[in-house]
């Protein structure tokens, strides 16, 4: 299975699929807007409007698998070590850390989840928080959350 950075094509795909609530290839502005309103983000549409255009190379006003990948996975360049990927891990570390704390915990990280329609129980968000728990805090800090979207 190939990887970039550390993830999948299967884990990107599925990725994509929660963005493709409709099931046609490709993600509209609606969908994008609905996925960051389930994330809790109030994006407005202007901004959906510029993240479709950073994200949308071809401009025909969709996100295709491709192009996807090609952002989530941090671009073309092989190069950026363990800088690839950064930003865009940081603002889905945001995105979790509701509190702004710089820490997730397993009930931001549950919200988060029933939010995209995840059927998992708090408890379950505890044991995947204890699994990358490095420092035994309870909660999930930028650092363990950068190696938690690393594994292979």
């Amino acid at each position: 299975m190939a990887k970039k950075n550390g993830k999948s094509v299967d884990d990107v795909q599925k990725i994509f699929e929660k963005f493709d609530k409709n099931g046609d290839g490709k993600i509209s502005c609606a969908e994008l807007k609905n996925v960051m309103s389930a994330l809790g983000s109030e994006t407005s549409n202007e901004e959906i409007k510029r993240i479709m255009e950073e994200i949308d190379k071809n401009g025909d006003g969709h996100i295709d698998p491709r192009e996807f990948a090609l952002f989530f996975c941090g671009g073309e360049s092989d190069g950026g070590g363990d800088q690839c990927g950064t930003k865009e891990l940081k603002d889905a570390f945001d995105l979790y850390d509701a509190d702004k704390n710089g820490l997730i915990s397993a009930s931001e990280l549950h919200s988060v989840l029933k939010g995209l329609g995840e059927k998992c129980t708090l408890s379950d968000c505890r044991r995947m928080i204890k699994s990358v728990d490095v420092d035994g805090d309870g909660s999930v800090n930028f650092e363990e959350f950068k190696k938690m979207m690393s594994r292979d």
